[in-house]
């Protein structure tokens, strides 16, 4: 039956129609189970913080204590959360100005398959398999200034101690360079994965007619894989949201609280000193925050990429 024919069926028929073609049948079985999972782990926690963040309240008992914003008017004027926020941005800007580019340009050098070029992706890609806290411990003895690498350099050049994670102008470069370091070899591989799918004979269609190597990329391959590098930036800022685990091994937030980020931020001031209330209320932020990005992002950018 055609489209515009099933169209002027009345709403029972098509129903029937529809439940026949198991398209209802598949939406009746597996939505329910989804909508239970996203419910109770999703919905109803974002809901019971919300609820707390209005509470004073450390997590034993029942909240009583009822301080409406307060906690809210708490972080917004804690210099701390001004450093974390910030740290957090340079965290996105890293990724989006560093981190994405240099991926960018190794997958331009490695995306053709041959077994060479398959040794150097498992050579890049082996930090993002690590985890994040094994990671952070690594370069936590690379930086000791004492016993790590940075002291074996110092010492051949005939240097003092240096104790880059103790020093708050160098603490937090170094803490970015690991996230760099550690996450670079994802976002190459989104890209590997879009330049094989770049129609060759276009590229040597471009090269028939003289165009440099330099203007096959620019015009040629970098044309199509728009929407993954656009899906690459969306995965780098969320992430940058929520870096957490390379930075508790390597300062814990300090010294003196200059390299947290919103999540360890939340960790230290609201679960470590058993302030739900307070956490709760800057996880709510974080939520907001994040949302708004993604929402934001996806109506702008990545309906840009796709046009």
């Amino acid at each position: 039956m055609s489209l515009d024919a099933e169209r002027r069926l009345p709403a029972s028929a098509r129903w029937r129609r529809a439940l026949l073609n198991g398209r209802v049948s598949a939406v009746l079985i597996l939505l329910p189970p989804a909508l239970i999972l996203f419910t109770l782990f999703v919905t109803l926690p974002l809901g019971e913080s919300a609820w707390y963040s209005l509470f004073n309240w450390n997590g034993y008992g029942t909240p009583s204590n009822f301080v409406g914003i307060a906690n809210y008017e708490r972080i917004l004027n804690h210099s701390v959360f001004h450093i974390a926020v910030g740290n957090t941005l340079k965290i996105v800007a890293v990724s989006l100005v560093i981190q994405m580019p240099l991926a960018l340009f190794l997958a331009l050098l490695i995306h053709r398959k041959t077994p060479t070029n398959a040794v150097f992706r498992l050579v890049f890609f082996l930090p993002y398999i690590l985890a994040e806290v094994a990671a952070g411990l690594i370069w936590s003895f690379v930086f000791d200034g004492n016993y790590g690498v940075t002291a074996s350099i110092a010492q051949s050049l005939g240097m003092g101690n240096v104790f880059i994670l103790s020093d708050p102008d160098w603490a937090f470069a170094a803490i970015m360079t690991v996230i760099v370091w550690k996450y670079f070899g994802f976002h190459m591989m989104i890209y590997i994965a879009a330049l094989q799918s770049v129609p060759q004979d276009q590229i040597e269609a471009a090269r028939i007619e003289g165009a440099t190597r330099a203007q096959v990329v620019r015009y040629v391959q970098i044309p199509h894989i728009r929407p993954a590098i656009a899906v690459s930036a969306f995965f780098a800022i969320i992430g940058a949201l929520q870096v957490f685990d390379v930075i508790i091994p390597l300062t814990n937030g300090g010294p003196s609280n200059q390299t947290h980020t919103i999540v360890t931020y939340l960790y230290t001031f609201g679960l470590t000193r058993l302030n739900i209330g307070f956490g709760s209320a800057v996880g709510v932020i974080l939520f907001v925050g994040a949302v708004t990005v993604a929402v934001f992002y996806q109506r702008i950018f990545m309906k840009r990429a796709e046009a």
